[in-house]
Order: C-alpha cells, then sequence, then structure tokens
C-alpha cells in the first residue's frame, strides 16, 4: 500500500497543468506556519537569504501562525501552482495531522507537491539543571521508584515532544505523566522553575538553555550523537530501542506546479544548503542540513505518516 501511495504521489507531483514555470523577477513567498521568532522562522530567514540569489526572484517569508498549521498550507495550497508559493513545515502539519484529526482541511499527500527536504532537528530529554540524574537511563529508573508518575511536558498533544515521551514510555516502562502545553516555550519554561521534570525538544530550540546552564540534556533521541552534544548518549546506547524521534522541516508547493519548476526549485535549495554561509548558521543552531530529491521527501512523508498514525492509533491519542 505504501509503495502504490508513494507512486501516485510522485505521479500527481510531476503533473504539468498550471501555469508555465515562475518567471524571473517574480516574488517567492516562503510560507511559515508559526510565529517569527521560532526555529522554523529562523530556518526560513536563513534559507530566503541565498535562495534570492540563486533563482534570481526576490523570496518573502511569511509568517501564517494558527490551526495547527492549517492557515498556512490552505494558503499555499489553494495558491496558483508556478513554484512562487513555497510551504516549510515541520513534520507535524503533514505527517502528524493527518492521523490526528478526523476534518483536516487539506491533504499533504493530494494538496502539495514536494520540492526539498530541508533540515533534520534531533530531539533531545533534558531535565531542570538540578534534577540528580546524569543520563535518560537514571532518570527513568528513578521514575519506577516514585509512587506517583513524573510529570513531562510536551508542546502539546499530538506534538514531537509528546510521541518522543510514548515512545520512550515503551521502550522503558517509564513511570510518566504527559502534561501538554500550548507551544515549547511555555513547557520549557516550566521545567526551568521546576513545576514540571522533564522536556523532550529540537535541540536547536533547547541549545541556549543548556549552554546558560538552566536545562540539564540527558538523552539524544536520534541513531547518532548529536555534534554540539558529544557527551550526551543515544538512548539506544543506554540500551533502550525505539527512540527515535525526527522534527524534520521540508518544503512544498502546490500540487500540479510544473516538475521543471519543482526542479529548479530543488537545485537552488541544495545549492544553498550546501554553502558554507547557510551550513554554518544551521549547523550552530542545531540543525543538520539535509536536502534531498523530490522522490527522496515523498518517500519520507509516505513513511513517517505510518509510522505516527500507527502510534497515535495504538496509544488513542485525541486532541484537545
Amino acid at each position: 500500500m505504501q509503495q502504490l501511495i508513494l507512486a501516485l504521489f510522485i505521479a500527481a507531483a510531476s503533473l504539468v497543468a498550471g501555469p508555465a514555470a515562475a518567471e524571473s523577477g517574480k516574488p517567492v513567498h516562503i510560507i511559515v506556519a508559526f510565529s517569527p521568532g521560532g526555529p522554523v522562522d529562523f530556518v526560513a530567514r536563513v534559507l530566503s537569504e541565498q535562495l534570492g540569489k540563486e533563482l534570481g526572484q526576490t523570496v518573502i517569508v511569511e509568517n501564517k501562525p494558527g490551526a495547527n498549521g492549517a492557515i498556512g498550507a490552505e494558503m499555499v495550497a489553494k495558491s496558483t501552482p508556478d513554484g512562487t508559493t513555497l510551504w516549510l513545515t515541520s513534520v507535524g502539519a503533514v505527517a502528524i495531522n493527518p492521523a490526528l484529526y478526523e476534518k483536516l482541511s487539506y491533504d499533504p499527500l493530494r494538496d502539495f507537491a514536494p520540492v526539498s527536504l530541508v533540515v533534520n532537528n534531533v530531539e533531545v530529554l533534558v531535565v531542570n539543571a538540578a534534577n540528580p540524574a546524569k543520563n535518560a537511563a537514571e532518570f527513568i529508573a528513578a521514575t519506577k521508584l516514585n509512587k506517583k508518575p513524573t510529570s513531562m511536558a510536551s508542546s502539546g498533544i499530538g506534538s514531537i515532544p509528546h510521541l518522543a515521551l510514548e515512545q520512550m514510555a515503551d521502550a522503558s516502562g517509564a513511570n510518566v505523566m504527559h502534561i501538554p502545553y500550548k507551544g515549547a516555550a511555555p513547557a520549557i519554561t516550566d521545567v526551568i522553575g521546576g513545576h514540571v521534570t522533564a522536556f523532550f525538544g529540537d535541540v536547536p530550540g533547547l541549545m541556549a538553555h543548556i549552554k546558560g546552564g538552566k536545562l540539564k540534556p540527558i538523552g539524544i533521541a536520534a541513531s547518532k550523537r548529536h555534534p554540539l552534544l558529544p557527551e550526551v548518549k543515544t538512548f539506544a546506547e543506554m540500551g533502550i530501542a525505539g527512540v527515535d524521534t525526527d522534527n524534520w522541516y521540508a518544503l512544498f508547493a502546490a500540487a500540479k506546479t510544473p516538475r521543471a519548476e519543482i526542479d529548479r526549485l530543488n537545485h537552488a535549495i541544495r545549492r544553498v544548503l550546501t554553502s558554507t554561509a547557510a551550513r554554518d548558521k544551521l549547523i550552530a543552531s542545531g540543525a543538520d542540513p539535509a536536502p534531498s530529491t523530490p522522490e527522496e521527501l515523498t518517500a519520507l512523508l509516505v513513511k513517517d505518516t505510518a509510522k505516527w498514525a500507527r502510534m497515535i492509533r495504538d496509544k488513542k491519542i485525541q486532541p484537545e
């Protein structure tokens, strides 16, 4: 079934219906479904700095937050399919929302043409700096000694931090209680303040607090250690398999955007993400630049959609 979906999605994305490729000089708009100042917005602005030069067009970042990404998604889905309106989204809006919400105003496999993966974002488990646990294994062992479940924050029901928490609980039997917040910022504030015990979050969003000594990183939810946190072990290294979460960001255009235009955008994005200037900024933030072909992005989307749908179904996770 996944192979059939993949083949159909690639075929749909390759249709040459609609207008011709974007004319040089016509602005390109990158729609970000989050407020300014966040990690997705940061990546969009790093990308836009050089993408305009590569395309010979002005590139404008537009923030369209709200409705768990639906406002930004709809804007791109309904845009003229000429490659001048792009959607930079995290994994949640394209691979998690379809299973989380019974009624979604867009269909990621039907309404969008994949352009390129942009960055991978590793999740790291953090606790208050005063927490005695030296690593995730010690933290999990401590939760099992407590009669009451240990509180763990997330940025919302069905978010990547929430699903990472569920992965850890399944893999280790940790005695934890999920406390959903409306966004990462208040969750992080309460971990720092000692009101909640732990939090999974993207490395870029946590590095300032880790460097400032306010949060302690104790486990990496990935297959390898993070270069900015080389001393922090992965869960697999601690004998806890199956805790591997990637909050990737990717670019999509409207469905039926001509394949020639998708390829033009893809090649420009690949040049930007392999340039020293953009790579250095992204890597310094904690993100991992990861350009891909449209087909590779499609395969990743299909795989992660199935992966998170299975967990959401098995855990009976429902939005607020």
